[in-house]
């Protein structure tokens, strides 16, 4: 995919990979749809866009709300006249043990991590298929492949997403030459970490022995996936520090 002037769709834009992808894919001269529930910070990464002559607009958008995410889409094809990126993104993670119980942790892992995959999809694949083109990208996990104790609601939700992204890849790449890549990183240096409020799990994180990566590193991946010749569909990365064994 040539990546000028194509429009994207950033959901989760206002931090962490989310910002870098949106800010890396401005930099290619894609028209960027900011999208997330923090205004605030997402009018500070569109500042940074345009500074660095990119384009965007910011999209007020909770991802667990079909009608919010409709009103996002709607809003940036009535700007922009199309969409042809959209980059499922937003997330959260807990960590806790099963018999700790946190079931508000629970329900919030659930509603954002898979409702958040889900409702955007269902608001801009219509689109997509009418155009006969575009690329989906969903941000999984080494969590989508691989279990840890703490994370079991978690890996739950990343297991949902990986198993989806496949099948879309599998039903709507040959019937409408719309391309599905899932994204798997390893541990990232971003804001899920801080959202953790279990003491055990919170102090094995600040422990950790070996750098991580950046959202820059994951941007970086994608724009790979995206420039990649349009016969080939980068269905998988699952990309982790060199230095993290599991």
């Amino acid at each position: 995919m040539n990546l000028k002037e194509k429009i994207a769709l950033v959901t989760g834009a206002s931090s962490g990979i989310g910002e870098a992808v949106a800010k890396a894919l401005a930099g290619k001269g894609v028209k960027v749809g900011l999208a997330a529930r923090r205004t605030d910070k997402l009018e500070g990464v569109l500042a940074e866009i345009h500074a660095e002559g990119g384009e965007g607009i910011v999209i007020t958008m909770d991802v667990t709300d079909r009608n919010s995410v409709t009103k996002g889409v709607d809003l940036l094809l009535e700007t922009y006249g199309k969409i042809d990126i959209l980059i499922n993104n937003a997330g959260v993670m807990y960590l806790s043990d099963v018999d700790a119980l946190k079931l508000d942790e629970w329900e919030k892992m659930v509603d954002i991590n898979i409702k958040g995959i889900l409702n955007p999809t269902g608001a801009v694949l219509p689109h997509l298929i009418a155009q006969k083109s575009g690329h989906i990208i969903n941000t999984s996990s080494i969590a989508g492949r691989k279990l840890f104790q703490g994370l079991g609601v978690y890996c739950a939700t990343k297991h949902a997403v990986t198993a989806f992204s496949d099948i879309m890849r599998m039903e709507i790449a040959p019937k409408h030459h719309i391309r599905v890549t899932s994204i798997q990183p390893g541990a990232v240096a971003t804001e899920l970490q801080q959202h953790t409020t279990d003491p055990k799990y919170k102090e094995a994180m600040a422990n950790s022995t070996y750098p991580p990566l950046l959202p820059e590193d994951i941007a970086s991946s994608m724009l790979y996936a995206l420039e990649a010749p349009d016969h080939v569909d980068v269905s998988e990365i699952f990309i982790l520090p060199s230095e993290q064994a599991w």
